[in-house]
């Protein structure tokens, strides 16, 4: 990997950090790779945080999903819920892959330079 590519990665994983829709799981696994970037153990631990994040990320239709869900309803309220599902068949529309919050849209960028990552 490029300092360049690091520097993004690092860039995107602190603003991952901080999201605050960013589960426990990831935000460690976040952690974890920022203590080893530019470490023997960088490698091993991209790896891990490679796959975090592609289990983590959620789908446009995941995310209409839940939002239209009880569980959704519960986590956002009813009116929330409704709104966030309107929104999410709304940035569906316009052809976007996954959810556009906070936590996503940095996983999403990192995830896109995937391959300049494991090169």
């Amino acid at each position: 990997m490029t300092q360049e590519v690091r520097d993004f990665v690092v860039e995107k994983s602190k603003e991952l950090i901080d999201a605050p829709t960013c589960c426990e799981e990831l935000r460690e696994a976040a952690r974890a790779w920022l203590t080893a970037a530019g470490t023997e153990k960088e490698a091993a631990e991209t790896e891990k945080y490679l796959a975090e994040l592609a289990e983590d990320i959620v789908t446009v239709d995941g995310l209409i999903a839940f939002a239209e869900s009880e569980g959704g309803k519960k986590v956002f309220g009813e009116e929330k819920a409704q709104e966030v599902a309107a929104h999410a068949r709304e940035i569906k529309a316009q052809g976007a892959r996954y959810c556009d919050c906070p936590a996503c849209a940095a996983v999403e960028a990192i995830l896109e330079k995937k391959e300049q990552i494991t090169a």
